[in-house]
């Protein structure tokens, strides 16, 4: 998949119909007759952002991509939505054009994660710690102090979730365990829900995404070991 020229609206990332048809090698009257036909399916704002008037003209004016000065009503995809017509589609190369986009494309803006409350004051502590001076009195201070970071530290790692990069190691885990356990196309868009709802169960969490960092290699084992529930016929 070429690079795509990243459009933000809502503060999220999302695609044009244009880009989308490219990603998944189709043409853009296909995924307008999709959405047509499912359109009671699609909801805006979840699935797709659309811009008319005045919001068409603001968007415009933010010059992130071309499109005709004639064009009265835009399009754009949220990840979601991207889903929906790959399952519309529900070709080979339509679903590894998904998972693409899901990897390199839907998730960037989440590669910069910033200081938690606890992190920032972990690395305050211990840029104070090394600061302290080689006195009895001081070594007495630079004890308590370390005794803290250490506390916060163990507090913290309960807390952090997957980075960006991590969910997407998790998330190739998932494909490679669908793909090898169900050759049919037709039959991965359940398997895929099944598995992720089963990663949810398992570490009791609301997405994927909040699985927590420690427990990564466990999610990724627990995803290797996996056997459906069903075996679809």
């Amino acid at each position: 998949m070429s690079q795509i020229q990243p459009i933000i609206q809502n503060d999220q990332l999302v695609l044009t119909t244009l880009q989308l048809a490219e990603a998944y090698g189709t043409d853009i009257q296909i995924l307008v007759n999709n959405f047509n036909r499912n359109k009671d399916r699609y909801k805006e704002g979840k699935h797709f952002i659309l811009l008319t008037g005045d919001y068409l003209r603001e968007f415009r004016a933010k010059n992130q991509i071309d499109f005709s000065p004639n064009l009265n009503r835009l399009y754009l995809w949220t990840e979601k939505g991207a889903w929906m017509h790959a399952k519309s589609l529900n070709t080979d190369e339509a679903w590894n054009a998904y998972e693409a986009l899901v990897d390199d494309y839907y998730t960037i803006k989440n590669n910069v994660i910033p200081l938690s409350k606890d992190q920032a004051l972990v690395t305050v502590l211990r840029t104070t710690a090394d600061l302290v001076e080689d006195t009895q009195a001081i070594k007495e201070e630079q004890h308590e102090i370390r005794k803290l970071v250490t506390q916060i530290d163990q507090k913290v790692e309960e807390q952090i979730t997957l980075t960006s990069g991590e969910q997407r190691r998790l998330q190739k885990a998932v494909a490679a365990k669908v793909y090898e356990v169900e050759s049919n196309p037709e039959h991965r868009p359940q398997l895929f829900r099944e598995l992720y709802r089963e990663i949810k169960d398992r570490f009791a969490v609301a997405s994927y995404k909040d699985v927590k960092q420690k427990e990564l290699q466990s999610a990724i084992r627990y995803v290797e070991n996996w056997i459906p529930r069903k075996v679809v016929s």
